[in-house]
């Protein structure tokens, strides 16, 4: 499978079905199919793989926080609706 295939399938998946884990998890398979030649590639793939890492754990913190602001919300107008 070739690099450039696996970008062209990944890019024109649907736009209703993405999100930012399917933008994280399309990389991570690119990275992952990513032969290094020498150590300094070996070296920035891995680099890649701990900033991908990083990256997937503060969108699942910004997903967690989108939710619990929109429970919030709810709550608020709810109590509002009551007034």
């Amino acid at each position: 499978m070739s690099l450039d295939k696996s970008w062209r399938d990944f890019l024109n998946e649907s736009v209703d079905e993405k999100n930012i884990f399917t933008y994280i998890q399309g990389l991570q398979e690119i990275i992952s199919n990513l032969k290094p030649k020498t150590m300094t590639e070996k070296r920035r793939l891995q680099l890649a793989k701990t900033h991908l890492r990083e990256v997937k754990r503060f969108a699942r913190r910004m997903n967690n926080d989108i939710d619990m602001l929109q429970e919030k919300l709810t709550i608020l107008e709810e109590s509002k609706g009551d007034q």
